[in-house]
């Protein structure tokens, strides 16, 4: 969204737009950046003349700013090593996936068992997703992650050998999908923090993205796979595979340089800290609006197990290839946004209130496409813009936090956004049996567009600014502009 450019217009000033989360907050406070940033004014070090007495003037350059390359934080070997490990393990991960819904359908025939046990997964992060943020606060990032991603590869390979052996029971199944989600309390806000660690904050976005397109790409590929094995030689060698998976990012943990990470002191263990990371975030309008954005999206907007599911059999009456079809095309424009976003070199708020709006419209107009082919096109740009609202939201909260409060707040982030979707999927579920998919795929893109619009409000007056339309060599264009301060009156004595 550029407000101009070239010889007739200059750079606007940052109170004329949402403030980039690289504007809104100093940045990190880690082991590296004293040999990373120039020595202050207030270092007591006299300031470089303009000129040397009797010489030329020294003319003043100021660097151009260059946009990261899309897979720029990949030159950062320690972040490389981690990428790498999680495209093996993020394909693991959506095998087990696959493969643990199929197994308790075939051991129970119910639907509902299989909704139990999504249930289960989800559970510990919303009972105890906030105290994990403060654990993680406390604990050095790599060896925690260690821990979690070795507890997540041996509860897979449990669950293998009862499969393979005969003996599992439908209990054992919900047993497992509940030990992965208490590890996941400790290993989401840890892997979120531990991005950071491994490239800095110039690369954050960047790598922030990269980490959504490995995932997407996990997903267009790990169900396949799991759809192959399960078919010809049985879920419990999907479950083997992903427990052995776990080995790749294990080994990359191992393997990197602590010396080139940009370590964040652990945060001292001490009484209030879930209160104080709880005040942190509602004293910062740009910390907690993106994150009540996210959580109205994340609960309202996301329920596409619901609604495609519904379109496929009742709407379209498809079947089942539509509603694969349909996830795919998600997928991969789940996959373009996240490089998309990978080649932004800041997270500013204006991109989420955009993504969120675009986002909600689309689902909105998804909702009466009239014919298969057209709502198939539509999932590609719907699946752009939630990553887009993802990734960004993402980024700006984490550059927006001061590092000893990362933890809690990224627990708190993904609270709400993983969350939210198990608490709104019952109503959303409700409605679209009630009144058809139509009302409930159009209701979650309205109610997620007022959501991206009373935000906007909110964030504006935050920083102080105001929305103007105008047009820009004839195309409209929305800019935003301080507010007008009243003039003080002055009276004559």
């Amino acid at each position: 969204m550029s407000t101009g450019s070239g010889a007739d217009s200059a750079p606007a000033p940052a109170a004329h737009d949402f403030p980039s989360a690289h504007e809104s907050h100093p940045t990190d406070r880690t082991a590296s950046s004293a040999s990373e940033c120039p020595a202050p004014a207030a270092s007591g070090l006299p300031a470089a003349p303009a000129a040397s007495r009797g010489s030329a003037p020294v003319e003043r350059r100021t660097p151009e700013r260059r946009k990261p390359g899309m897979f720029s934080s990949l030159r950062v070997r320690n972040y490389r090593l981690f990428f790498l490990g999680q495209v093996v393990s993020n394909t693991g991960t959506w095998m087990q996936r696959i493969a643990q819904d199929w197994l308790v359908l075939s051991l129970t025939g119910s639907s509902t068992a299989v909704g139990v046990t999504t249930a289960l997964q989800f559970l510990p992060m919303l009972l105890f997703g906030l105290y994990g943020g403060v654990l993680v606060d406390r604990l050095p990032k790599r060896p925690t992650l260690l821990v979690t991603q070795s507890a997540m590869g041996a509860t897979g390979l449990a669950l293998a050998f009862l499969t393979l052996s005969g003996h599992v029971q439908v209990w054992h199944v919900y047993l497992a999908a509940f030990a992965v989600g208490l590890a996941t309390v400790l290993d989401n806000p840890a892997r979120q923090s531990f991005v950071s660690e491994m490239v800095g904050p110039g690369q954050l976005q960047n790598a922030v993205s990269l980490n959504s397109a490995n995932f997407q790409s996990a997903r267009l590929v790990g169900p396949a796979v799991a759809g192959v094995l399960i078919t010809g030689v049985g879920t419990g060698w999907a479950f083997l595979l992903n427990g052995l998976s776990f080995i790749a990012p294990i080994a990359g943990l191992m393997l990197m340089r602590a010396r080139e990470l940009h370590v964040v002191e652990p945060t001292p263990r001490g009484r209030g800290q879930l209160r104080e990371g709880l005040r942190y975030v509602a004293r910062r309008p740009e910390l907690i609006w993106p994150i009540v954005l996210v959580g109205f999206i994340g609960t309202f907007g996301f329920n596409f197990p619901v609604w495609l599911s519904a379109y496929a059999d009742h709407v379209f009456h498809a079947g089942a290839g539509a509603y694969s079809l349909f996830n795919t095309l998600m997928a991969l424009g789940s996959l373009a946004g996240a490089l998309l976003a990978a080649r932004r070199g800041t997270a500013r708020l204006r991109v989420l209130i955009a993504a969120a709006a675009a986002f909600g419209a689309l689902e909105i107009v998804a909702a009466v496409a009239p014919s298969l082919w057209l709502f198939s096109l539509l999932m590609v740009p719907i699946g752009i813009f939630g990553l887009t609202v993802n990734v960004t939201a993402n980024t700006a909260v984490q550059m927006g936090t001061d590092p000893a409060m990362r933890g809690r707040v990224m627990a708190l982030f993904m609270m709400v956004f993983m969350g939210g979707t198990p608490l709104g999927a019952p109503l959303v579920g409700w409605v679209t049996d009630v009144y058809g998919a139509r009302v409930g795929f159009a209701l979650g893109g309205l109610i997620s567009a007022l959501a991206a619009a009373t935000v906007g409000v909110f964030l504006a007056r935050a920083a102080g600014v105001r929305p103007t339309v105008g047009w820009h060599r004839g195309h409209p264009r929305v800019r935003f502009v301080p507010r007008e301060q009243p003039q003080p009156v002055v009276t004559a004595a």
